[in-house]
């Protein structure tokens, strides 16, 4: 790997465009035509778990909003949506952007945590559907994948976002459309400023995720990935970008994140190494905060002591600084103990999930965020009794720099009304690399057919599963027929509407 130094340089110091950090993640991306049998199976894995989340969540409202948004965009030899027949294609951009939403929908696909967090699983939307309109086949996208994985997962390494409140799909734009750059074989320059003009208009606040969360999670990745789409063409097309992006006298850098005497070290692999960051990413067991999945593996643990909730007088969640303020009660958020809040912030309170997890001894992507299984009384009082506090062992750990070292997990401490204390402790969910029980290609394919139980047929499913199987062998036809199509009648919003402007 080589390291890069990015500050900001004042407009009379002239960066020359080379020793910019978007040349350099452009260099990657044009010269990245490589993959290994390892990084192979793992982009296998990636599709499988997007197809799953996607699935499950098709005909819930967002996804339905977004579906009928593409549908008013129709393309002869376009791209294909997740449920819908192949022979009815659309505009890529628009195909992205409905796949993005249904594949983040649930909160359930892969994660990667750093100095800010990520789903670098998000960019396989966009990928995909510009390959389907390009003609591209199993072997052209998987070093484009491959390449929009270590961008973002790098960036994410060493930029962090959410210090300076900023929403982390500024980290997902770029890594898009220098993904795009390798699937479409295009030259450093241009991908250079599809990078820059994506980096531009990507930055937003972290009120997206923050006091009551909404719909836009879901919708805020799908939008990185339409921006970048449209980027990468107009870069196409010779146009240029805001230079330099992320060291100019006014860049992002400047003025969003760290100021002019901030300076990032960004590492990136040499050309002619291979990108196998992707390997260091995981994915979800659970449909809620990846923070909160070693909190759902011990709440299971302790559904099975059967405690007397009357007699529990305090839980004390110890975990990192993340954790604590992103979903814990170090961020503040009332809203975090509202039965009535939205799905979207409940899935992002540590406090709720425990209480729900632990009370139930199971978790459902669905069943477990109903209004009526909020509304508990049983619940309420266990939810009430639930905080976070920040420990810096696990805050040091969380930041290790060894990936094996990492540690996502917490410590449960319950206090009885006697004062007896009942601990769990977990460094890592089941499902992580490092945890008990890592996911492999099996536990990807049962994932599957879960949670998409009832809404695919099973000659559906093996047909998909074993398109995966040969993914480096797909041809352009093949890859137009790789996403899962429901059974007639089964999908809702499946024809145009009048609600909105489209």
């Amino acid at each position: 790997m080589q390291q890069h130094h990015v500050r900001v340089y004042a407009s009379k110091e002239k960066l020359p465009k080379e020793e910019q950090l978007a040349w350099k993640m452009a260099e990657l991306a044009a010269h990245n035509t490589s993959y290994e049998s390892d990084t192979l199976e793992m982009v296998g894995n990636r599709i499988i778990d997007n197809a799953a989340v996607a699935i499950a969540a098709i005909n819930r409202a967002p996804i339905k909003a977004a579906r009928a948004q593409a549908l008013a965009h129709p393309r002869k030899d376009g791209a294909t949506l997740f449920g819908m027949p192949h022979d009815q294609t659309f505009e890529c951009e628009w195909a992205a952007w409905a796949n993005g939403v249904a594949v983040r929908e649930l909160d359930m696909h892969d994660t990667f945590l750093a100095a800010d967090y990520s789903h670098p699983g998000d960019t396989i939307p966009a990928i995909i559907a510009v390959a389907q309109q390009t003609n591209k086949s199993g072997k052209d996208i998987l070093p484009a994948i491959l390449t929009a994985y270590e961008i973002q997962m790098n960036l994410v390494k060493n930029i962090c976002l959410h210090e300076f409140k900023k929403d982390h799909i500024a980290h997902l734009a770029p890594a898009i459309a220098a993904g795009l750059g390798t699937l479409l074989k295009l030259d450093t320059e241009t991908i250079f400023h599809a990078i820059g003009q994506s980096v531009h208009l990507s930055f937003s606040t972290r009120q997206a995720r923050k006091g009551e969360i909404s719909s836009w999670k879901a919708f805020a990745p799908a939008f990185a990935a339409k921006l970048a789409i449209e980027a990468t063409d107009r870069a196409m097309r010779g146009e240029k970008s805001p230079t330099p992006i992320y060291e100019g006298e006014d860049s992002v850098i400047a003025w969003m994140l760290g100021g002019k005497k901030t300076c990032y070290a960004v590492f990136l692999p040499e050309t002619g190494e291979s990108c196998r960051t992707i390997l260091e990413s995981y994915t979800k067991e659970h449909s809620a905060e990846y923070q909160s999945q070693a909190l759902i593996d011990m709440a299971f643990r302790l559904h099975e002591r059967k405690l007397n909730f009357s007699e529990i007088n305090e839980v004390v969640i110890r975990t990192s600084h993340h954790t604590h303020y992103v979903i814990g009660t170090g961020s503040g958020d009332p809203q975090k103990f509202d039965p009535d809040a939205t799905r979207e912030t409940l899935d992002h309170s540590a406090m709720y999930i425990l209480a729900v997890a632990w009370e139930d001894g199971t978790w459902h992507h669905i069943k477990s965020y109903t209004s009526e299984r909020a509304h508990r009384q049983s619940t309420a009082q266990l939810w009430k009794k639930i905080r976070t506090e920040e420990s810096e062992e696990w805050t040091k750990a969380y930041h290790d720099a060894d990936p094996s070292k990492k540690k996502f997990g917490a410590e449960i401490i319950v206090t009885m009304n006697d004062g007896t204390k009942i601990t769990e402790r977990l460094e890592n969910a089941n499902a992580h690399v490092n945890g008990a029980r890592p996911f492999r290609r099996p536990e990807y394919i049962h994932k599957f057919t879960t949670i998409t139980e009832g809404l695919l047929e099973k000659k559906e499913t093996d047909r998909f599963l074993t398109l995966l199987n040969s993914l480096e062998k797909l041809s352009a036809d093949d890859l137009k027929k790789l996403l899962p199509v429901l059974p007639h009648g089964k999908l809702e919003t499946a024809t145009r509407d009048q609600r909105g402007i489209f």
